[in-house]
């Protein structure tokens, strides 16, 4: 993309992902250049190409190819990646009940880092290849 023109809705959207400080990306971020169907065709051949990986509905977060498995990856763990996204989403995030209990000392259980406490509703699914983050609603 160095010399010719930037043409295609896909060129686009990759140049602004590129662009983003960010590594989680809402369908919302583009819908200045194109269409909501034209949008989630160049969203999902940029994640064919491996350039982005759907982490939930109208989400996307920056990946690279896997070199063990030669499949699309997202650049950053899961559950930092759903707390981005639900910082995207104006949802406040706060520790899990099993986190704040280890933290306190009242158990030695360490938790796993995929439940992540909202203030809150939150109804989504945020994970990718059968992985899902668990949301649970702090008091």
């Amino acid at each position: 993309m160095k010399d010719r023109k930037i043409k295609t809705l896909e060129d686009r959207v990759a140049l602004r992902i590129a662009r983003k400080s960010g590594d989680v990306f809402l369908r919302e971020d583009f819908k200045d250049l194109g269409g909501y169907d034209q949008v989630g065709r160049s969203l999902r051949r940029l994640a064919a190409k491996g350039l982005i990986v759907k982490i939930g509905y109208g989400l996307y977060a920056r990946a690279t190819v896997s070199p063990l498995y030669g499949k699309a990856i997202p650049n950053k763990p899961l559950p930092m990646l759903a707390t981005e996204a639900l910082k995207r989403l104006n949802v406040e995030t706060t520790s899990s009940a099993a986190a704040k209990a280890y933290n306190m000392g009242s158990t030695t259980q360490v938790p796993t880092g995929r439940v992540i406490g909202v203030k809150g509703r939150v109804s989504r699914k945020i994970g990718y290849d059968g992985k899902y983050v668990t949301i649970e609603r702090a008091s």
